[in-house]
């Protein structure tokens, strides 16, 4: 990546950035006048009265005003879909998919995108939409914005930028992107082609989640978090602006480029993480912990410790438990959980899974390791181990998570996935 990418640290502060010296006003947010005849412009992803610790908003100094735009119009929404899902009836059957493939044809960020499955209602601001994005060309003089939910990235091949209205945010396979709920933005790739996952959030904007008796430090730090210094275009012509709003993409003409902010003040902005910074925890007794203490980000539901999503990843570590069964436990589970597989071979599934691919195990569906998984492990020298060259991750829910006619039809669906617990076998010989 290019040094011209530069950023401001910690999750969730109030920044302050100007790509021109004096932009940003000094002790007031709305003067008579603002440096270089730019507009001030207020952006509030939650509402002016939400709780001051809450409260998210940024001041944007720009060139226009966004309201300079065309009238929209609706487009064809491709394979993209909005919960509730209703075009096919959800079944309680455990499912996997083989990688969506790459387009031959030329594909860019918007035409690319997949909707898998989704929950909740974005219209009552509540669960999330599943997406994969494949493209093979950048967004030329498109851009686009997403009023029913912000968006997390989570890149499985290639290397993009992500450029906002707050500045530019260079992403690879490792990391990850939040984009706030319509912040405008253009994708560019910098690989030949790009594929990964999206989790369209239409919850409560992600946090970080508690440490509890962890105490201080662990898991993610705050100071890992990158925000964008502020870059902007002045580029006038005919563009296109693309609006998911209420289900549906829409689009307008628009004779400028929407990336005008020339200086931003706010905590609502796009960030990004590595997440080789994930500081893991694990056992060094015994047991095989639950899965929530590799959550990243967190969007709480009404009810105290049932997240509308967590964002929980399965990185490199070190098992050492002993005179334990180290792979994930057979279970069922109020919360729905989809994954995905960014690298390498999840230790629960050595075979079927491959990065690219996505499984989803609904509530109350059983899971846990294949036949194979289990007899390896159940049989194995327990010496301490490392897991490498391994990045797994999972979307879990408190609502049943639907998947779209294109995913329970496509011919990415795995038809035999229960075939890898076929081979499970009866050991028990009785009393």
């Amino acid at each position: 990546m290019s040094n011209e990418f530069q950023y401001l640290t910690g999750f969730g502060n109030e920044f302050e950035t100007e790509a021109l010296p004096g932009a940003l006003p000094i002790g007031q947010f709305s003067p008579q006048k603002v440096k270089y005849d730019l507009y001030a412009e207020q952006y509030n992803t939650t509402a002016f009265t939400a709780p001051r610790a809450d409260n998210r908003r940024n001041w944007f100094y720009r060139i226009r005003p966004s309201v300079v735009q065309g009238d929209y119009q609706a487009m064809d929404n491709g394979l993209l879909r909005t919960a509730p899902i209703t075009e096919v009836p959800t079944p309680p059957t455990m499912l996997r998919w083989n990688p969506i493939e790459i387009p031959a044809e030329k594909t860019d960020f918007i035409d690319g995108l997949v909707t898998m499955a989704a929950n909740g209602s974005a219209n009552g601001q509540a669960g999330i939409g599943i997406h994969v994005y494949v493209a093979n060309a950048s967004m030329e003089g498109r851009y686009f914005y997403n009023a029913d939910g912000e968006l997390l990235f989570v890149p499985q091949q290639g290397e993009l930028v992500l450029h906002t209205e707050c500045g530019k945010l260079a992403l690879r396979p490792g990391e990850i992107a939040v984009i706030p709920r319509g912040i405008k933005f253009s994708v560019e790739l910098i690989s030949e082609q790009v594929r990964g996952y999206i989790c369209e959030n239409y919850g409560h904007p992600l946090i970080l989640p508690e440490r509890g008796p962890v105490g201080a430090n662990g898991y993610t730090n705050e100071r890992d978090f990158q925000y964008p210094v502020a870059a902007f275009e002045d580029k006038e012509g005919d563009f296109e602006l693309v609006a998911k709003f209420n289900g549906n993409l829409f689009r307008c003409d628009i004779g400028h480029s929407p990336l005008d902010v020339v200086a931003w003040t706010g905590n609502s902005a796009p960030y990004k993480y590595d997440l080789a910074r994930f500081n893991v925890m694990n056992t060094v007794s015994f047991d095989h912990p639950d899965p929530s203490i590799f959550t990243v980000l967190t969007s709480p539901s009404g009810t105290a410790g049932v997240a509308n999503v967590d964002f929980v990843i399965f990185p490199p570590r070190w098992m050492v438990a002993e005179d334990t069964f180290r792979p994930p436990y057979y279970h069922r589970n109020i919360m729905s959980e989809f994954m995905g597989l960014i690298e390498g071979v999840y230790d629960a599934k050595e075979h079927g899974f491959v990065p690219g691919g996505m499984s989803l195990h609904n509530c109350m569906s059983p899971h846990g390791p294949e036949a194979d998984v289990f007899e390896k492990a159940s049989n194995a020298e327990l010496e301490p181990q490392r897991y490498e060259n391994t990045l797994a991750f999972m979307f879990e829910s408190r609502y049943v998570i639907s998947p779209t006619k294109y995913a329970l039809e496509g011919k990415e669906r795995q038809p035999n996935y229960l075939d890898c617990w076929k081979g499970i076998k009866k050991y028990y010989k009785g009393a």
